[in-house]
């Protein structure tokens, strides 16, 4: 698995799906604050739970319309429908077509 560097207000993609907005950094530990939710003191292993790195752009998107890759039950989605989410968030390729 490939360790990925993150610092303090930057975004990741915690081990829930959840972006995050890093807000400290203690060794191997990442704490944030989840997009979706505002829940503080996420904290997940950057060695351990394969964290991601995200742009905001994927940030957005990945608490807009959730995982691309990941199967999550319906019950456990905190994206709304597509047809409720476009008028919120359209990402810039979809936006120019």
């Amino acid at each position: 698995m490939e360790t990925v560097e993150i610092k303090v207000g930057e975004y990741y993609e915690d081990c829930s799906y959840h972006p995050c907005v890093c807000i400290r950094v203690d060794g191997d530990e990442l704490f944030g604050i989840s997009l979706v939710d505002g829940s503080a003191g996420r904290c997940c292993s950057i060695i351990n739970c394969g964290v991601v790195k995200l742009s905001l752009k994927e940030a957005c998107e990945l608490r807009f319309y959730g995982p691309k890759d990941v199967e999550i039950p319906e019950n456990e989605r905190w994206w709304p429908t597509i047809d409720e989410t476009t008028h919120l968030y359209i990402p810039s390729e979809a936006s120019s077509t």
